[in-house]
């Protein structure tokens, strides 16, 4: 699975608060994103910032839900995640012993874990976060480099607690 296609059937509430993320702590990445999405369909970005937010939003992710779009869907999930919930990225690569520079960021994709190490550490995080932000952040991990975790991919494809 792509990020555009991530962006596009994650609940629309979710792509709203990481939209409100970007806009408030990025703010020149959410006017670019803006700017993007207005000249593609020959709009001038004030024509979107006048929506309001909600509204703004929803059109916002009708518009990142299509494959020219994907590296801008990308770029706003990686800074919600990264910005409004490292904790939980520490917290997953801790639980997997992975290095990280403490924001869970890491420079590159690690092996893949055991299916039973990912499992235990998946586990954990529905134990500690809401199912809806899980969901996100592991589809989110895996569009970042789709054949490094095998076990990963079979996850998501299986489980249906992660049905996109």
């Amino acid at each position: 699975m792509y990020h555009y296609e991530i962006i596009a059937k994650l609940p629309a509430a979710q792509v709203h608060e990481a939209l409100e993320h970007l806009r408030k702590s990025e703010k020149a990445s959410y006017a670019v994103a803006i700017q993007t999405l207005a000249a593609q369909k020959k709009f001038r970005p004030v024509f979107v910032e006048k929506k309001p937010p909600v509204e703004r939003h929803a059109w916002m992710q009708q518009n990142l839900g299509r494959p020219v779009n994907n590296a801008i869907a990308a770029n706003i999930l990686s800074v919600w995640l990264t910005g409004a919930h490292s904790d939980l990225l520490v917290a997953f690569l801790d639980a997997l012993g992975i290095a990280h520079d403490g924001k869970g960021g890491i420079e590159e994709t690690p092996p893949a874990p055991t299916p039973e190490a990912l499992g235990a550490a998946v586990d954990g995080l529905l134990a500690k976060y809401p199912a809806e932000l899980v969901k996100a952040y592991l589809h989110t991990f895996r569009a970042a480099d789709p054949e490094a975790w095998p076990s990963l991919n079979d996850l998501l494809a299986n489980d249906a607690r992660f049905a996109l």
